[in-house]
């Protein structure tokens, strides 16, 4: 068995992991990627519209400043945030966007002049200054009072991405593609890095650190329609849990955007809302600025995500074989603007679904999105229960998103945390002195080889395992989706303990050699129950509706008694439910709870005495 050892092990190698790596490079320590896919591939490229920093230098930015980006940040998040970590992403933001750019990548610059643009469908002109020619420009983005979105047309996350891995190779960290990490090496006080799997031949290995980061993106793979890639499906969360002893943190705080395409679920961008794009209903009426006046189509992912699926309740729904939609108008913006600054969207559209967004309207709905919840860490990004172990991006629960997290925030999290954090690490590293206990390192392999040897040989049962898996996801769709109820929560909690008494039972169909799927899927497949029991166990749980959970038989923000945060932990291994905890959602209030200005809420002030 092979045993690799580095400083810094990084479990994802998107841009949250490789920002940090790069950081702890740049101090003299070694670094190591690990990774299902080549790192260009990570999930990171996916992302389209941009990154938020409020650098102000579009005419249509001014005014804008860190304290705007913040205040913007925590109505966002419904007031669910830690604001002293929103406060440090808003204030770093801007010096990461520059420096980004120093490293190489495109950002679209403020061209001076006249210029048009859409809103709500209409045009209007604006006039960009002289002075601000050739600096970063930003788009429009939902829930937010400037234009401060940083872009690379459609493309910002692959630009980024691209630009990232080349400064890891240029710093000498090493990227371990086709590995996928299975069990976390600890001792019940420190971790110490990680059993991996190769992809590609089967084996084990040990890779050993002196510092682990869990980087490896969300887990919306658990829920049957969603934007995520196939590798987004919680792998590395599960490890944590398996633990016992790290919790997740806000795991019902799940985002649904409003613009996945029917029937693939794959995201268009919300910079086609933001670039004037529409949406409109069966009788292509547009609807949104009925519901949301002020903000109409840009209210923030959570409101108009609602609204729409109300607006299909109501009837106004168009049919078709895959479900119900509506539509997305983006003809007025023209062909100029599609093919160039909306380019990937146009590509998107006559590729995977023959449909020609210059001429053509394109079908949409509210698709599983992003995790608010992950892995639970302070604002240094240290986890919750380990020494050694750190989390960044959206894997993590840093918490700066709370129940809800604007568009252009994640991109520009994974960057601005994985600098901050690797800053943290590089300190760590600098007075860490680690013990490898090889005893406890041999059980743990041992304990990972006799799992696969269960599956494959069906010692525990003849589960499938993509049944299973489909039964989770089942449960999930009916019961903890955008809509939730009491009944609805307590069926889906029932289905899923259910689906994890199954997932302990599974036996493989094949014989799990070299590249084995199925091998994959049944690894994961307990601890992704797990996961999901995290979010509808939360939920039902969480008697209020506060951003991406809403409770239509608990409508109100409860000020009073839910200014939490959750942290779910699965605190032995034959449980059947997660061990939920509470803390507060922020410590350093700069902004007390107050009425986001869109989403027409009721709230139960923190004031209210109970009765």
């Amino acid at each position: 068995m092979q045993t690799v050892y580095t400083d810094f092990l990084v479990v994802g190698a998107g841009l949250a992991g490789e920002r940090a790596a790069v950081e702890t490079a740049e101090s003299g320590f070694s670094a190591i990627c690990l990774s299902l896919v080549p790192a260009r591939r990570s999930h990171s490229s996916a992302a389209q519209g941009g990154m938020q920093a409020s650098l102000g230098n579009s005419v249509m930015g001014e005014g804008d400043g860190p304290d705007v980006h913040f205040a913007d940040t925590v109505k966002g998040s419904d007031w669910g945030c830690d604001q002293e970590v929103a406060r440090l992403f808003a204030d770093t933001a801007p010096i990461e966007m520059r420096r980004l750019a120093h490293w190489g990548v495109p950002w679209n610059r403020v061209v001076p002049g006249k210029s048009i643009y859409y809103k709500g469908g209409k045009q209007f002109e604006k006039v960009e200054a002289e002075d601000k020619e050739g600096l970063i420009m930003a788009r429009s983005f939902g829930g937010t009072a400037k234009w401060r979105t940083c872009y690379t047309s459609d493309g910002t996350g692959h630009a980024v991405m691209c630009t990232m891995d080349n400064r890891c190779a240029e710093k000498g960290v090493e990227v371990h593609d086709k590995t996928e990490a299975i069990a976390l090496l600890q001792d019940g006080e420190s971790c110490f890095g990680v059993v991996a799997r190769c992809l590609r031949t089967g084996e084990l290995r040990v890779y050993l650190s002196k510092a682990t980061m869990i980087a490896a993106g969300g887990f919306g793979r658990i829920y049957p329609n969603t934007t995520n890639a196939v590798i987004c499906d919680g792998g590395a969360h599960t490890m944590c849990v398996a633990t016992g002893l790290v919790p997740m943190g806000n795991m019902e705080a799940v985002q649904f955007h409003p613009t996945g395409i029917v029937p693939t679920d794959i995201l268009v961008t919300e910079g086609c809302r933001g670039d004037g794009g529409t949406l409109l209903d069966v009788d292509e009426k547009r609807f949104m600025n009925i519901y949301e006046p002020e903000k109409a189509e840009l209210a923030s992912r959570d409101v108009v995500s609602r609204w729409m699926t109300h607006h299909m309740r109501e009837g106004h729904g168009v049919k078709s074989p895959y479900g119900e939609h509506l539509w997305l108008d983006i003809r007025h913006l023209g062909k100029e603007h599609i093919t160039g600054k909306l380019r990937e969207v146009y590509e998107i559209c006559t590729s995977f679904l023959g449909v020609d967004p210059i001429h053509q309207l394109i079908p949409v709905r509210p698709t599983q999105h992003y995790s608010m919840g992950g892995v639970r860490t302070n604002k240094d990004g240290a986890a919750y229960g380990l020494k050694g172990l750190f989390a960044a991006g959206e894997a993590a629960c840093w918490d700066m998103h709370g129940f809800n997290r604007l568009g252009g925030n994640s991109l520009a999290e994974t960057v601005v945390a994985g600098g901050i954090i690797g800053r943290r690490i590089a300190e760590y590293l600098e007075g860490c002195e680690t013990e490898f206990k090889t005893g406890l390192i041999n059980d743990e392999v041992k304990r990972q080889q006799a799992r696969i040897d269960a599956l494959i040989s069906g010692a525990n049962g003849s589960e499938n395992v993509y049944k299973v898996r489909s039964a989770m996801q089942d449960a999930l769709h009916k019961g903890a989706n955008i809509f939730r109820t009491q009944e609805g929560l307590e069926r889906c909690v029932a289905d899923l303990q259910e689906a994890l008494i199954r997932a302990r039972k599974v036996g493989l169909r094949s014989n799990g050699k070299g590249v084995n799927p199925e091998l994959t899927a049944g690894l994961k497949l307990e601890g992704q129950v797990k996961l999901a029991l995290m979010v509808a166990y939360g939920a039902l749980m969480r008697t209020e509706s506060r951003g991406s959970h809403n409770r239509e038989d608990f409508p109100a923000r409860n000020d009073r008694d839910w200014l939490t945060r959750t942290l779910a932990y699965w605190k032995k291994p034959e449980d059947t439910l997660p061990t939920l905890e509470y803390e507060p959602s922020t410590t350093v209030v700069e902004i007390p709870p107050g009425d986001r200005g869109y989403g027409h809420a009721e709230i139960i002030s923190a004031d209210d005495k109970k009765e």
